[in-house]
């Protein structure tokens, strides 16, 4: 029984949320198998683009970078109408010469932190240049001063990576311990991930799905780790309790969408982006961007 769906209104904007979160992963799927201009992993163009960078990269052979710019592209996030000009900068030193790729950061993060708090105003808009987090991301920091800034962010990753064990590295560490299944291997690295600050749920999720989707780590979600969201869960017991604040248990509502997922084969990225924007207007239908 669905008794979310029992309204008409409802079940078409569940089935078009549905078709946007397959399009969104398809569209990932299309970035990890198209060809793209080499511009895309240069900062100082205008096409920089940190998902692309990501794939050229890691079809050159550079993994760890690969991470390190899907790692920058979720925390900073694609604003609606700054695009990627956040990361940009960032990555870029503000066009002051060199990179903060994963070779600079990670040899000195508190390199990284100077440089920040130095620029800090300027990346705030002082030279006039908009450059904001994403929706998702709007509660994040770019004070270098604040333990739960960007700086604080950045060398906790590091220290979560710990060089010079690489990024592949810890995959394979993680294969002895949970064997080598790309979901358990998620979700090994979903709950380890709990050593980087400022990544919840919804980051560490995004961040280790879109890894999986590029083709830059053999991992995979499986299942919508329910616990500890908001959105996501408040769908969920409206799809299956009839309210968002229906009295079901993260536990039973993952067992309920895996068998959900079975029968309509839709997958846990689908469900948790659908449900997750469908219950913020469940009769009338939106298109969200994130």
């Amino acid at each position: 029984m669905l008794p979310g769906l029992t309204s008409p209104a409802h079940l078409d904007v569940m089935v078009a949320q549905f078709i946007d979160s397959l399009r969104r992963v398809e569209f990932a799927n299309h970035i990890r198998d198209a060809k793209h201009d080499p511009a895309r992993m240069d900062p100082a163009s205008e096409l920089f683009d940190p998902l692309r960078a990501a794939v050229l990269r890691n079809r050159r052979g550079e993994n760890d970078e690969a991470w390190w710019l899907v790692f920058l592209g979720t925390h900073f996030g694609k604003h609606a109408v700054d695009g990627w000009r956040l990361t940009r900068d960032i990555y870029g030193r503000l066009g002051q010469g060199g990179r903060w790729d994963w070779g600079a950061v990670s040899s000195s993060p508190s390199t990284f932190h100077t440089w920040l708090a130095a620029n800090e105003a300027i990346l705030r808009g002082a030279d006039g240049v908009r450059r904001r987090f994403s929706n998702h991301r709007k509660y994040e920091s770019l004070k270098a001063a604040s333990k739960k800034g960007t700086s604080a962010i950045i060398a906790s990753y590091v220290a979560w990576v710990s060089p010079p064990r690489t990024h592949a590295e810890l995959v394979r560490e993680l294969h002895k311990t949970v064997g080598q299944n790309p979901q358990e291997v998620f979700a090994a690295l979903y709950h380890s991930m709990d050593a980087v600050q400022r990544f919840g749920r919804l980051g560490k999720f995004d961040f280790l799905a879109m890894l999986g989707k590029l083709g830059i780590a053999p991992i995979d979600p499986g299942s919508t780790f329910l616990k500890d969201a908001t959105g996501p869960l408040a769908g969920a017991r409206l799809l299956f309790g009839g309210a968002g604040g229906a009295k079901l248990s993260a536990v039973d509502l993952e067992r309920r969408l895996a068998e959900f997922g079975q029968a309509t084969g839709l997958g846990p990225q689908v469900l948790e982006d659908a449900l997750c924007n469908w219950q913020k207007s469940p009769a009338v239908y939106e298109l969200f961007k994130g």
